[in-house]
């Protein structure tokens, strides 16, 4: 039980493994605010390897929260593009618009201000907090809860709140001046040591010697956490319509899954071939050659599609115009190039996406 725990004894031993042992990372060439704050939300749901790229992308074209504040949301959803949850950088772009007009453009330094901005929780704020302005609150997210309930053998069920709010308020009666390092470390230890699948690597563990789950074998059943709800499964049929290197797309609507991202036309079920081109006919555009595409999946947190999808290849284009008005934006034809650079595409879509990138010779950049 962690009650029983002298949580103490882990600050030294974790901050001597974490200064020998750390990971040299973009974000952590200084204590920038900015940069700690977009990589914490990048790596929300992402490995810091596939996240590195994209941090340095999204740092290149938006290098300060001024022009975070300012971006266009077509070019910001095409920043985060891959990294999913596209909320996220909706918030942050949120955040940002309010920490330009109420801080003059720089993060607040205190944790209670921080944690007010939109995105924003518990622990993004003491990551930010303790990293950049050296505030003694601890960063708690599911690494530190694991890690830490394996120390201490504490069966609490981690994905309640009130577990949390324990492990938060132990953490704070321990915190030392090296406050940002010492919430680094305990990431890193469960990044590189205490690892959430597979057994964890003890023998390289600063907290061997302390561990009770390493004394008593018993971090495979480490830490509790009750079973998600199963997720729904939703099935679709996805149109891949092509008029040479023109494809066709859609927005979607500005609220639900996925908001306002561009995607490939699709219906909710599965549809028959002539379904499918009676869907295209509607478009006001001519099928030449309609061929089925392999069944692809998608999972969400709280939904699964299940996918078919159809080529279809079209001709008169401007039977189309004719037939879509200006002011008619649920679909428009593009260059499959503006794909990759301008229109944010879904993961879900990119089975099929990726399919018309090869069928022109077209690699997806990085």
């Amino acid at each position: 039980m962690m009650e029983e725990f002298d949580l103490g004894q882990l600050v030294e031993p974790a901050l001597q493994w974490y200064k020998k042992n750390k990971r040299t990372l973009p974000w952590r060439m200084d204590q920038n605010p900015y940069k700690i704050w977009v990589s914490e939300i990048m790596l929300q749901q992402t490995r810091v390897e596939a996240v590195i790229p994209y941090f340095e992308r999204f740092m290149k074209e938006l290098p300060t929260i001024e022009t975070l504040a300012e971006c266009p949301e077509d070019k910001l959803l095409k920043l985060w593009e891959g990294l999913g949850y596209y909320n996220r950088v909706r918030n942050m772009q949120k955040a940002a618009q309010v920490i330009v007009e109420t801080y003059g453009g720089q993060m607040p330094d205190s944790y209670e201000e921080i944690l007010t901005l939109p995105g924003i929780g518990p622990y993004t704020a003491g990551a930010i907090a303790s990293i950049s302005f050296g505030q003694p609150v601890p960063a708690v997210d599911g690494n530190v809860l694991r890690i830490l309930a394996r120390a201490t053998e504490d069966e609490a069920d981690i994905a309640k709140e009130s577990t949390k709010k324990k492990v938060t308020a132990a953490l704070s009666e321990v915190m030392p001046k090296e406050t940002g390092a010492f919430n680094q470390a305990l990431m890193e230890i469960g990044a590189l040591v205490c690892i959430p699948n597979g057994t964890p690597h003890c023998e390289s563990c600063p907290w061997m010697k302390f561990c009770r789950a390493h004394q008593n074998k018993s971090y495979d059943r480490l830490p509790v956490k009750a079973p998600k709800k199963p997720r729904r499964i939703q099935e679709k049929t996805v149109f891949v319509i092509r008029d040479g290197e023109k494809i066709l797309i859609g927005k979607r609507p500005a609220k639900g899954l996925l908001a306002g991202l561009y995607e490939l036309p699709n219906q909710d079920g599965y549809m028959t071939k002539q379904q499918v081109l009676d869907f295209v006919t509607e478009q006001g555009l001519d099928a030449l050659h309609i061929q089925e595409l392999p069944e692809a999946k998608h999972i969400f947190s709280h939904i699964e599609w299940h996918m078919k999808g159809y080529m279809i290849r079209v001709a008169d284009v401007e039977s189309f115009h004719n037939h879509h008005s200006k002011e008619d934006s649920q679909y428009l034809l593009v260059e499959v190039d503006e794909i990759q650079n301008r229109y944010a595409i879904p993961s879900a879509f990119e089975a099929y996406v990726s399919r018309v990138n090869l069928s022109l010779g077209i690699k997806k950049s990085s």
